[in-house]
């Protein structure tokens, strides 16, 4: 009888769910879920404006999603639920919620469901970044030793920073709030009725090792007062590695979904983290990178560096014994969907209903026929700030060289080319720090439908780069992960090598494009620098 795992994945504004035969490798269901509120920047659930930086999410939407997709794959691929051994989850991170004791989130009660500090703070809120630089000034000032380990800088995007924000501009809230959590780890919490700390999760966006914990109280104490005692009373210590379960399903999440009571569900990985071992990922020197509304650039190492400007190296973050490495663009599908939201004019939407093709597939068809840099464009790839080298959410998008005959397929290719070379430029780090890279992959939705675009990063970067073999990479490494228990494979590596998927596809660099590309990577290194150094964009924000 064959073996089945599901695997979960909760995207920036959908959750989808995919049953795997865990010896054929066989994606036999999936489905998809969208956000009810999606992401909640300008305007509150009341109507209210909110502060600039601000990106929300409703927890219900998540639940909403995942009781959906778990009981439509069950029921629309005929598989019993008996024979589905284990479940897997990813989640975007760091996207945090405050609940009470029993789990539930501060906003669905009366007395905070007008309060937006009472929902969840999505990955890309960046309204902490104040928080997140006075955090990076003390660690410095105290030489925090854990510093090192996260490149120097860590980011508005992440645990503590959102958390101080809480305390500063809602102190009521932060009284009230029993536990401050992952996204990913309150949905095991509520599938299996035990609240556990994925170790990567809290590794890579809560400064936790399982050396040295979390940050010391008396580091917590000189931030705040009132954070002396936060670890153990708000955060949890209880954190689990990916190796162990972290619960089974509860006869209420089997009422409410249709798996099994009793399956195993597994700690709950980082999105971008879980397409590792769809691929197969799990030697030192192996990149990965996950393009999607952002991107994670994802490298596995033998040993520990201290890079600057990186998103973090955790020891067994992913695979044990080996290190993973974390750096990123905060923006790369969200800068071609604003460009087409808000610069296209209708003449080009027209065309593209006319030839019966979406908006995008028109500007990369007419983007396809322009030479490298076409009319002398060089963009920033800043649009929702910078992850790597800079750490700085206030970094804001630049398009440097227009002209009156500029056009919006010119545009449309400058920023995939800025994309890129905000990946070569992190790729150029990695190196610069003894970390060889020997081979690179991609995986999400845009890796699997651009090939305009995967060509010009192979071009820029100047190495071949192959594909996924599933366009569901992290739902389906979440799936891998799902498969390791006694009924499964017995190790994470074990699972990824026998259940890995890689496309037969490889995207070679052209020479004559990777030599015009490298004179244009030395610009957009020149004026990264400059705007980068410069307080120009923060003194803009301010006006």
């Amino acid at each position: 009888m064959s073996k089945y795992s599901m695997g979960i994945d909760f995207g920036t504004l959908s959750a989808r769910a995919i049953i795997v035969d865990i010896e054929t490798k066989e994606e036999i269901m999936t489905s998809v879920c969208e956000y009810k509120h999606g992401v909640i920047t300008e305007k509150f659930v009341n109507g209210k404006s909110l502060p600039a930086d601000y990106a929300l999410q409703h927890p219900k939407d998540y639940l909403d999603a995942l009781y959906s997709v778990i009981k439509d794959t069950i029921k629309e691929s005929g598989i019993s639920a008996a024979d589905i051994i284990g479940v897997g989850i990813d989640f975007t991170a760091s996207t945090i919620l405050p609940v009470t004791k029993d789990g539930t989130p501060l906003c669905s009660l009366e007395e905070f469901k007008n309060d937006p500090h009472a929902y969840v703070k999505l990955w890309k809120h960046h309204a902490a970044q104040k928080e997140a630089n006075y955090i990076n000034a003390l660690a410095e000032k105290t030489n925090a030793k854990w510093l090192k380990r996260y490149g120097g800088t860590i980011s508005s995007e992440w645990f503590f920073p959102k958390v101080l924000q809480i305390l500063k501009e809602d102190e009521n809230l932060y009284n009230n709030t029993s536990r401050f959590i992952e996204a990913g780890d309150w949905i095991v919490w509520m599938l299996t009725g035990n609240e556990t700390h994925s170790s990567c999760m809290a590794g890579f966006k809560a400064i936790w090792s399982e050396q040295d914990g979390y940050p010391d109280n008396d580091f917590l104490k000189a931030l705040d007062a009132r954070l002396e005692n936060i670890i153990g009373d708000k955060i949890s210590d209880n954190i689990t590695k990916l190796s162990e379960i972290a619960g089974y399903i509860t006869k209420e999440a089997e009422a409410l979904t249709g798996l099994k009571a009793g399956t195993p569900v597994m700690p709950a990985l980082i999105d971008a983290h879980a397409a590792l071992p769809a691929l197969g990922i799990a030697q030192s020197g192996e990149l990965l990178m996950i393009i999607g509304t952002s991107t994670c650039h994802i490298l596995l190492g033998d040993k520990e560096g201290e890079i600057s400007g990186i998103s973090g190296c955790v020891k067994d973050g992913i695979f044990e014994n080996l290190y993973a490495y974390e750096a990123g663009q905060s923006c790369v599908g969200d800068s071609f969907d604003w460009f087409v939201k808000n610069c296209v004019p209708k003449s080009y939407f027209d065309e593209a209903e006319a030839k019966n093709i979406n908006i995008h597939q028109l500007l990369r068809s007419k983007a396809k026929e322009l030479p490298c840099g076409a009319n002398g464009l060089i963009a920033l790839d800043w649009w929702n700030g910078n992850r790597t080298p800079y750490v700085n959410g206030n970094l804001t998008g630049v398009l440097v060289g227009l002209n009156i005959h500029t056009t919006p397929e010119e545009i449309y290719r400058a920023l995939i080319e800025s994309t890129a070379y905000g990946t070569k430029r992190i790729i150029e780090i990695y190196e610069e720090n003894g970390i060889e890279i020997k081979s690179i992959y991609a995986a999400g939705g845009i890796a699997e439908k651009d090939e305009l675009l995967m060509q010009i990063y192979a071009d820029v970067t100047g190495r071949e780069i192959r594909l996924s073999g599933t366009s569901q990479a992290c739902a389906y490494g979440s799936a891998v992960l799902g498969a390791v228990n006694e009924n499964g494979y017995k190790s994470f590596s074990e699972a990824s090598q026998k259940m890995k998927k890689i496309k037969d596809v490889t995207y070679k660099p052209n020479k004559e494009n990777t030599d015009k590309y490298n004179a244009l990577f030395k610009k957009y290194k020149r004026i990264s620098e400059f705007f980068a150094d410069s307080k120009i964009m923060e003194e803009l924000k301010e006006v």
